[in-house]
């Protein structure tokens, strides 16, 4: 072996010696060519090369080359719409309002009003249209999975009240649009467009409802498979694709001049709608039957649908509709199979939505000049046109929704959400303004409008659920308690350990009152999940959990949400529905490394365990000190029930608990022992009693003496002076919240070995007088 490796250095050393020599010998001797070079072309001398100034030239030239500037314009796009994004997810926002006004900050209202040498070198005229390219591609990618979001055949089982809705969320705002436009041609658009155009596309563009963002928002609150929320998305949905075949007539008319010109294009138009949907999509259908996993989708049949796709946008911009339309279409007639447009859409989300959409929000930025608003008249102008745009919606959209029976918490809300605009709004404005149509001052009081009735959604909706709560979630509250109903909230972090948590939940909590139930929680982060995997990631995230709750007979329900903030997520839903205990995992899967384990001084050292973690890949170090991070203490401070925290250390079962006794307080873990024996009369219970609670306090003495008196062969005391050491014989341990952290300030090293363990937080419930023993 070592002399196989001695000969292969050998054979590269050799290798590479003899091309370097080569390689000079030959240009040592192409030097008579020097002669042949034109006299305007400059041959760069050692002398020159050597120049730090000629490296200087030599990148200054480099940074103006059309592809270096397109990457810098990137680059500072994403990091900015990135930063943008990130501020506004952590208000509650949607990420699209903060990309929206990174495009604004880019732009002339911003950099280019405090630093114009910055901007015009970044964002120079003639650089603009490989930009401008990028970002409608972008769109194009975009609308086509906007289409895929959309189910035909769920709008069409869901007509009645929705489309009544949807339709009234329309008609309202179009015609108070028209109505603005009437009093502001005159001053804003007259010799530029004419008034039809110009009406038509104030009323379109105060018409449309960001169907994506919308349906984002719902999510967020938690109000996807609630009654409001199911009319919002669907209402919206039809508001889309409504919408957007209304913006196809009014492109035509507006192209053509007048509507009878313009019925050529529309009957085209139509006509190749009928087409896509009866000739089409049928085909579309038999191929995601063929192509419905990803095994069988290659390459050949993803150049197809890109293919489908640009040819789809070229046919509608060929007929005069725009691009736009074609792609949106392209996505409709997608086959309704979840799995075949979850691969489809897998393929195309991620680049168009985080690096070309991007890119289209700046583009709009460089147009907006907020400094063209600058009289008190024209914010005067805004300010009306913004009242307008909202009024109409709620009108249309919350009015409706009362008619047909809804009650004002609802119909406000739908009001509300139908209000949200987004990037829809953004698409729609820069369409008018490519046409000459929206003049600038218009243009950016649009846009403006759009960032307003986004932004006002979500603070909006939460005024709207506090001044109209709901009724019936106390009094359910109060028939629970009445019934004897132990309300438990498990919180999957990983799906994996939902297992463990609800073995735990049957061992400790079955038997606080009359009847347990049991809700699994799971979170996914990051509000920008697409609507179509929701189904999909509920259904993976509850496996393992409803398995074993079938197992151990116990009736379970599943809650699934998706949220940018997992830990509020939690105790907003740990608070709202009344819980009476939160369930969660540590987070950790704690199996310790040995080396790292005993190193006292690698314990402070975070980076290592980061690094760790990486390396191993599975593993992560125990710190007993680590383990109650913000998240953790987020769940324990806000949440109005007890908390339990269960550290998993490779958890089989519950055979012999060690509870440990450090404080007056933690009398409450004696009769959670003894529950635990109760449903499990196997179960051995040693009490770690090192301050001797049980003989010199009443509280702990009554409880022990009942406990020794159903079973007395069952449970003992330990002789360990403090308890180090003598964990490892346990499998399960329970502890008190304050104890623990007691513990592990002052002396972390007594818990190192520690098995599965409970760390109970205890609060006192409002009914805790009504019955004994609530927890």
């Amino acid at each position: 072996m070592y002399s196989k490796n001695v000969r292969t250095w050998i054979f590269y050393f050799v290798m590479i010696s003899s091309f370097i020599i080569l390689t000079y010998v030959l240009f040592k001797n192409a030097e008579k060519f020097n002669e042949y070079v034109p006299p305007d072309v400059t041959v760069v001398s050692s002398a020159v090369t050597d120049n730090f100034d000629s490296f200087k030239l030599s990148i200054s030239h480099n940074l103006g080359e059309p592809v270096a500037l397109l990457l810098m314009q990137i680059i500072a796009i994403l990091f900015v719409s990135r930063i943008a994004g990130w501020f506004f997810i952590k208000i509650g926002q949607p990420t699209v309002i903060g990309e929206i006004l990174a495009g604004i900050l880019l732009g002339p209202s911003l950099l280019g009003h405090f630093y114009p040498e910055t901007y015009n070198f970044l964002f120079a005229p003639e650089s603009l249209g490989n930009l401008y390219i990028l970002s409608q591609v972008g769109l194009v990618l975009f609308m086509f999975v906007i289409g895929m979001e959309l189910n035909l055949g769920l709008l069409k089982n869901k007509m009645g009240t929705t489309y009544v809705i949807s339709n009234a969320s329309i008609i309202f705002p179009f015609f108070l649009g028209m109505l603005f436009a009437y009093f502001a041609y005159e001053e804003f658009a007259a010799g530029q467009t004419d008034f039809l155009s110009f009406a038509l596309f104030i009323g379109i563009s105060m018409s449309i409802t960001a169907f994506p963002v919308l349906a984002r928002i719902v999510q967020e609150k938690g109000m996807t498979k609630t009654h409001i929320g199911q009319i919002s998305i669907i209402s919206a949905a039809f508001n889309d694709v409504t919408a957007w075949c209304m913006l196809a007539a009014v492109i035509a008319i507006a192209k053509t001049g007048s509507f009878i010109s313009s019925l050529y294009t529309i009957g085209l138009s139509i006509v190749y709608i009928l087409f896509m949907l009866y000739a089409v999509r049928p085909f579309m259908k038999k191929i995601g039957n063929i192509y419905s996993n990803s095994e069988v989708l290659n390459k050949s049949v993803v150049a197809f649908m890109f293919l489908f796709l640009t040819l789809s946008a070229f046919a509608t911009q060929m007929i005069g509709i725009h691009a736009l339309f074609g792609a949106f279409l392209a996505g409709v007639i997608m086959p309704e199979l979840p799995q075949f447009r979850k691969i489809i859409v897998d393929k195309i989300e991620d680049v168009a939505l985080t690096l070309l959409l991007p890119l289209f929000f700046v583009y709009t930025g460089l147009r907006t000049e907020i400094g063209l608003i600058n009289t008190p008249h024209l914010w005067m102008v805004t300010a009306i046109m913004i009242l307008f745009a909202i009024g109409g919606k709620f009108i249309g959209a919350g009015l409706s929704a009362k008619l047909m029976r809804e009650n004002w918490r609802d119909s406000l809300s739908v009001g509300v959400l139908m209000n949200t605009r987004g990037l829809m709004e953004i698409v729609v404005l820069n369409i008018g303004y490519e046409m000459g149509i929206l003049p600038k001052p218009i243009f950016v009081m649009l846009v403006l409008m759009a960032l307003v009735t986004t932004f006002m959604t979500t603070p909006m909706l939460s005024l709207i659920q506090k001044i109209f709560p709901e009724k019936n979630l106390e009094e359910e509250y109060q028939k629970q308690q009445a019934q004897g109903i132990f309300k438990v909230l498990i919180a999957l972090g990983n799906p994996e350990n939902g297992k463990s948590l609800l073995s735990v939940a049957k061992h400790v909590l079955d038997g606080v009152k009359n009847t347990l139930s049991v809700t699994a929680l799971h979170i996914t982060p990051g509000s920008n999940t697409n609507p179509i995997y929701s189904d999909e990631f509920a259904r993976e995230s509850f496996v393992g959990i409803n398995h074993e709750a079938h197992r151990l007979h116990i009736p379970i329900e599943n809650d699934y949400k998706i949220t940018d903030n997992i830990e509020a997520g939690v105790v907003r839903t740990t608070n709202y529905d009344n819980y009476d205990f939160l369930l969660v995992g540590a987070g950790l899967s704690l199996s310790g490394i040995e080396f790292i384990k005993y190193k006292p001084y690698f314990k402070t050292a975070d980076w290592i365990n980061k690094l760790i973690k990486r390396v191993t890949k599975s593993q992560e170090i125990f710190y007993p000190g680590s383990l109650i991070k913000d998240k953790t203490r987020y769940f324990v401070e806000h949440s109005q029930c007890s908390v339990g925290i269960f550290v998993n250390r490779n958890f089989s079962g519950i055979s012999t608990v060690l509870v440990l006794l450090e404080d007056k307080s933690d009398d409450f873990l004696i009769r959670y022992a003894h529950r635990l024996l109760k449903n499990d009369p196997k179960v051995h219970v040693t009490f770690h009693d090192e301050h001797k609670l049980l003989s010199t306090e009443d509280t702990f003495k009554e409880q022990y003496k009942e406990f020794i008196r159903h079973y007395p062969d069952a449970v003992k005391l330990s002789k360990s002076k403090n308890g180090t050491g003598s964990f490892q014989k346990y499998s399960f341990m329970l502890i008190s919240y304050q104890s623990w952290i007691r513990i592990t300030e002052s002396d972390s090293n007594k818990l190192d070995s520690i098995p599965s363990t409970l760390i109970i937080n205890k609060k006192e419930s409002r009914f805790s007088k009504v019955g004994k023993g609530v927890s």
